[in-house]
């Protein structure tokens, strides 16, 4: 595992053991991520393509979840990843859509767009069809605007299309859980 907030490749990370485990584990990682964000007083918003809604559902799920989640786009097509969250077209005919630069700008976009204090995304191929040598199916990346600071992530998923959703639903909660723990409760601090 490389070390950093830029281009990060996975391999061995706490939010990496919610990538398999059992719907239990993302509520209970749900409910993790609503103290926190509750504690600091902050926001969310996510971006989702490959997850198709999936991290939004798991945050939604948890009781009083409106009190800082803002709200999610599913941006499945390019098109709606330009139209709603601004990224730019030319980013998407560049680096591609799965992508760590796409990852970013969604994040970014949807922070900006909603208002929110953290803005996460998601963007991957989950199969069976649409890899390919340099991006096999499973390849997810992901995008985490924090206050002053955006992090990106990429990890290699196996297993079949709802393995790869679920894994990269599970990582991107883990992402978020692991990010804001590591800052400690004073470290990042939302503009005023």
């Amino acid at each position: 595992m490389s070390g950093g907030a830029e281009g990060e490749s996975v391999e061995d990370s706490r939010s990496a053991r919610f990538e398999t485990e059992g719907a239990k584990s993302l509520e209970e990682l749900g409910a993790a991520l609503g103290e926190i964000f509750v504690r600091r007083g902050w926001t969310l918003a996510v971006a989702e393509s490959c997850t198709g809604g999936w991290v939004t559902k798991v945050i939604s799920d948890v009781p009083g979840a409106s009190r800082y989640l803002l709200g999610g786009a599913v941006a499945y097509a390019d098109r709606a990843k330009t139209v709603l969250l601004d990224v730019p077209p030319a980013l998407i005919e560049s680096k591609g859509a799965v992508s760590e630069e796409v990852a970013r700008a969604m994040a970014e976009g949807v922070r900006r767009v909603l208002g929110a204090d953290v803005g996460l995304a998601v963007t991957g191929i989950a199969g069976p069809e649409g890899g390919s040598p340099g991006k096999p199916v499973g390849t997810v990346w992901f995008g985490l605007a924090l206050p002053g600071s955006v992090r990106s992530q990429t990890v290699t998923l196996r297993g079949g299309r709802e393995a790869v959703r679920r894994g990269a639903a599970g990582h991107a909660l883990g992402m978020v859980f692991d990010a804001l723990e590591s800052e400690g409760p004073g470290a990042v601090v939302p503009p005023a």
